[in-house]
């Protein structure tokens, strides 16, 4: 009968859970290395109405309603992320064409051949207007010169004055030179006291130091303004204008309000338009329908320019009997 050496057999074992243990080892370095490899998982979140992200383009002009207009969007809806960058009118415009954004908004409609640019990438613009500013004409809180007629400003930019009056406006690209250009039937405003700055708040701060002058700029930068200008505007007043081709009121000045607005009786007015050509029911619809909706018109309506639908008030009367 033989017998089992102890010694032979605990080192005969021990090989064998060594090879065991370098067996598992192996295993599971391998699928280590595999799950190091492959890439993890990414949740992509649907763009619904009201989240996911979007890019919008808008007129430079209209800064501070749709700051706050996207402002309370996101308040609203905490999942979307509305980024909006701010261009010239044709900066605006170029982006659109050129396909970097689907979503602008801009103080005109799309022509005939804009729009045929966009159907041809079948993503049809969708466009409404969401609100009404006035072009406004301001003077240094110094100056005697508080009020103007349209035949009046129609001949300084002509040149048809003898004026020494410096005119000032944003940048020469803006949709504000577009609509004086169109207003005064001028290809170009090349006149020795025309001249441009770099944008609205720099027309104000121009002006409140600058008696012998006067600016052209947007309504709604007069109301409520940033901390960085608001001295600026403290020390500058809007011209009321009178025109003369009026039926209803020709002898009368109008400075622009909602009032002056919605009346038809102040003369220099723009509207804001949405260009959405997205071509999807997404974010960018969204937004549309919240800036065309009662409480984005009540933002509007906060701001002192005049809302494109006037949001209804509901009065309680109490009666004692």
């Amino acid at each position: 009968m033989g017998y089992i050496d102890l010694h032979d057999y605990l080192k005969r074992k021990r090989v064998r859970k060594n090879k065991a243990g370098y067996l598992l080892a192996g295993i599971l370095l391998v699928i280590s290395f595999t799950a190091c490899k492959q890439k993890p998982t990414t949740v992509v979140q649907q763009e619904t109405v009201n989240s996911g992200t979007i890019k919008i383009a808008a007129d430079e002009s209209f800064q501070p309603i749709i700051d706050e207009e996207a402002y309370v969007f996101m308040q609203l809806n905490t999942n979307a992320k509305v980024g909006i960058t701010y261009h010239t009118e044709n900066g605006a415009l170029r982006a659109l064409l050129n396909d970097s954004v689907r979503f602008v908004i801009l103080s005109r409609e799309l022509n005939a051949e804009e729009v045929k640019i966009l159907n041809d990438r079948t993503l049809p613009p969708v466009v409404n207007r969401f609100a009404v500013d006035a072009i406004t004409f301001i003077v240094n809180k110094a100056s005697n010169d508080t009020l103007t007629s349209v035949n009046e400003i129609k001949k300084m930019l002509n040149g048809q004055t003898k004026t020494t009056t410096d005119i000032v406006f944003d940048n020469p690209n803006s949709s504000l030179i577009r609509y004086l250009k169109q207003f005064s039937g001028n290809k170009e405003l090349k006149l020795k006291n025309i001249f441009a700055v770099k944008d609205n708040k720099e027309v104000i701060k121009y002006i409140s130091t600058h008696p012998q002058a006067i600016g052209i700029t947007g309504f709604n930068w007069l109301n409520d303004p940033d901390k960085d200008y608001a001295d600026a505007v403290k020390n500058v007043k809007i011209v009321a204008v009178k025109d003369e081709n009026s039926k209803e009121a020709p002898t009368q000045y109008f400075k622009p309000s909602q009032t002056t607005l919605a009346l038809h009786q102040y003369p220099f007015t723009r509207g804001l338009y949405i260009i959405n050509s997205t071509g999807k029911m997404g974010l960018g619809a969204g937004f549309a329908q919240f800036l065309l909706s009662e409480r984005g018109q009540r933002v509007i309506l906060r701001s002192g320019i005049l809302p494109d639908s006037i949001p209804s008030r509901e009065i309680n009367v109490k009666r004692n009997f």
